[in-house]
């Protein structure tokens, strides 16, 4: 179990204590109506889940989302457990490139349970940011819920910010004019594009779930306001993804216009070639297959008037 629990604690108002079996501390904390257990997990297989199913009972069809992963971003309420499913995204700056990865997390009666796949967006850095925030802390395991969902949104403005730059990039050089623009590097950035979107617009429905719905479980009053903040940056975050899509579209379009009119110009100074050339060859096919007697060796200037004629034939046209 130590290789799939990253950390595990309770929490007694905002602050961390060990934690002993789960089952015996989670039945503690129930009956003193204070503090919750916080697990994190990290691509458990469904053995190492089963450990920890087994002292909470989460819900069946909850589990087998969080084992098998690749889950849309959704929010469900199984009872009085909250599962939320959330992409998480990692820019590479060697490829630029958009990894993916998923958070899970199972927000119940004084536990929260965090399951992370992937290597983007890990959560050491949220549990230490709220571990010094005590009053924060104390909220409960809603606080877990919209610290961690805050840092996830966080990251995709970051990346947002990552696209842009790599948009202006490849914007600047198609309109510019310059050489080497492969229109596989549209495609690519515009793919990159897509999978922030896929990340970021499905999650809006849960969020205005949980800004709005007063009969969510474990919700408190105190507690919307926030995700109120966190859809507020993500609805910016997909705006901007958004006039991405669309502005890769019309550079697409621009570029491959650009190598039309490209091979337009190559195709018309070809053909001028072509149409030079196809007068000296005519003269130089007649004059040297018509002659029973070569006029350079009659005349010793043959063989220049005609080089002269051809040149005045071609040059001007």
């Amino acid at each position: 179990m130590s290789n799939v629990i990253v950390d595990q604690a309770i929490y007694r108002a905002g602050r961390r204590m060990l934690c002993g079996d789960l089952s015996d501390e989670l039945e503690l904390l129930r009956e003193a109506g204070q503090g919750f257990i916080w697990i994190g997990l990290k691509d458990p297989t469904d053995a190492e889940f089963a450990l920890v199913n087994e002292e909470l009972k989460l819900h069946p069809l909850a589990v087998e989302d969080a084992v098998k992963g690749n889950q849309r971003p959704k929010l469900d309420v199984y009872d009085d457990t909250i599962f939320v499913s959330m992409k998480t995204l990692r820019y590479i700056d060697a490829t630029s490139d958009v990894e993916t990865g998923e958070v899970m997390i199972f927000v119940g009666d004084r536990f929260v349970v965090t399951v992370r796949r992937g290597e983007a967006n890990p959560l050491t850095t949220v549990r230490t940011r709220l571990e010094h925030a005590p009053d924060h802390l104390a909220h409960g395991p809603i606080a877990v819920l919209y610290s961690v969902m805050d840092s996830i949104v966080d990251n995709y403005t970051l990346i947002d910010s990552e696209l842009n730059e790599d948009l202006d990039l490849i914007e600047q050089q198609v309109f510019s004019g310059a050489r080497g623009v492969d229109a596989s590097e549209i495609y690519r950035l515009k793919r990159e594009v897509l999978e922030v979107k896929r990340a970021a617009t499905p999650l809006m429905l849960p969020l205005r779930r949980l800004r709005s719905d007063d009969e969510m479980p474990i919700m408190h009053v105190e507690a919307q306001p926030f995700f109120g903040d966190i859809s507020d940056h993500l609805l910016r975050v997909i705006d901007h993804i958004d006039s991405y899509d669309r502005l890769l579209t019309d550079i697409l379009n621009a570029h491959l216009a650009q190598i039309s009119v490209q091979q337009n110009d190559d195709m018309r100074k070809i053909s001028a070639w072509v149409a030079m050339a196809a007068v000296p060859t005519m003269v130089a096919g007649i004059y040297g297959m018509n002659f029973r007697y070569i006029p350079e060796l009659t005349y010793h200037w043959g063989y220049f008037i005609v080089l002269g004629l051809m040149a005045c034939l071609v040059f001007g046209r």
